[in-house]
């Protein structure tokens, strides 16, 4: 199974939520699931991994297994000399058994060009990385990935659902 993740912040708390589906190229999550989260660390600037983690971690121990892979919003990795993004730092907090494939709205200072994934027929990319998974190869699932816009269904519908729709 492939899981997608958002973290959405309220103040001091947050909800984090998944959406798990079969194929990169599925319509439909075959489930969904959130946990609120009651207080969250604070931002900091260069190390957002260490506020969005624990979100995910506890997302993830909802579930009965770990997924194969894990969908990040944001970067696995934030420059092509592997600085680590909260994808890479996903990946080895779970002892690298689960790929982890960070797809950002934005662009790191560093983020290699060959990141970039144009979708839905539009001019601003999305940034694939991957911790896990050959990197070419998630920029391809991403790009098959259901949803006639730049953002996936799936990934949309995961961003819904941490907002609290």
């Amino acid at each position: 199974m492939i899981l997608a993740t958002d973290v959405h912040y309220f103040g001091a708390s947050a909800r984090a939520a998944g959406v798990l589906f079969a194929d990169w190229s599925d319509p439909h999550a075959a489930a969904t699931l959130t946990v609120d989260i009651d207080q969250v660390a604070d931002y900091e600037p260069g190390a957002f991994y260490r506020r969005e983690l624990p979100c995910l971690a506890a997302l993830l121990a909802r579930l009965d297994a770990a997924p194969d892979c894990i969908v990040v919003d944001g970067h696995a990795w934030l420059d092509g000399a592997g600085q680590p993004g909260l994808g890479a730092h996903l990946w080895e907090s779970l002892q690298r058994r689960s790929a982890v494939v960070g797809v950002a709205k934005t662009r790191f200072v560093d983020t290699p060009a060959h990141a970039e994934v144009l979708r839905g027929g539009g001019t601003r990319p999305l940034y694939v990385t991957a911790a896990g998974l050959d990197p070419a190869a998630a920029r391809a699932a991403v790009a098959r990935m259901a949803g006639a816009h730049r953002l996936p269904d799936l990934l949309k519908q995961a961003d819904r659902l941490a907002r609290g729709g």
